[in-house]
């Protein structure tokens, strides 16, 4: 704490403008303005709100046999099968949907708010050797949205299949789901549900993701409250 009389007696044997200096800057190092003061009144408080909404405390190392891996926003499904290697990677950056629908209970007159999800885009890479078929997918808006068969109820798509040796470049030819023929389209949705990849794991990737990026809100919240205490 400074002390405006040891202020004025020191002032006499250092210039006036060493002692703005040192002692100006320790009086107002620590000092907060009101917008501070503010933002870690509030972080203090939804940081709380936010723990007690989370879910799962723990994201699981395991997902219907895929190794699950964890590198910032990044998130890998690893698994093994024979001769051959099942990858899924995707990111949990911007993929919470906010614009969720109202559930609304009918022996209720009020409507909840619907939870917010994250539904990544996600790639599955299935390695044999050097050889990688590859497929982009991401969730759609309305069940059933693509394939030959309509009566399908798909929660996600296919947009984009390459297949490649060695490493992936920009090099690589891709070709977009939407345009090749429905019935091989319905064929490769078949395929990967044989290798795990079904409607079923699509709902517990997207419950993953859900929760992984809820833990990383809570976390990005908590460090943003020490910066701004500098603390």
């Amino acid at each position: 704490m400074c002390n405006r009389q040891n202020d004025a007696i020191i002032s006499f044997a250092v210039p006036k403008i060493q002692n703005s200096q040192i002692y100006g800057y320790e009086c107002n190092r620590n000092a907060h303005t009101k917008a501070e003061k503010e933002l870690v009144e509030f972080l203090a408080e939804e940081i709380v709100a936010e723990k007690k909404a989370q879910k799962l405390k723990t994201i699981p190392t395991e997902l219907d046999g895929f190794k699950v891996s964890l590198d910032s926003a990044e998130v890998t499904l690893q698994k093994k099968n024979q001769n051959e290697e099942i990858r899924i990677s995707f990111n949990i950056n911007h993929t919470v949907d906010s614009n969720s629908e109202p559930e609304i209970d009918p022996q209720s007159d009020n409507a909840d708010i619907g939870e917010m999800k994250s539904k990544p885009s996600f790639t599955v890479d299935i390695v044999r050797g050097n050889q990688t078929l590859g497929f982009t997918c991401s969730f759609n808006s309305e069940p059933g949205a693509s394939g030959a068969d309509d009566s399908y109820n798909d929660i996600f798509g296919i947009d984009e299949i390459t297949f490649y040796e060695g490493e992936h470049s920009d090099k690589v030819y891709a070709v977009a789901g939407e345009i090749i023929d429905g019935y091989l389209y319905d064929l490769l949705m078949n395929y990967l549900e044989e290798k795990g990849i079904s409607n079923g794991f699509a709902e517990k990737i997207i419950e993953l993701s859900t929760n992984y990026e809820h833990t990383a809100y809570v976390s990005l919240l908590e460090g943003l409250s020490k910066f701004t205490s500098n603390k």
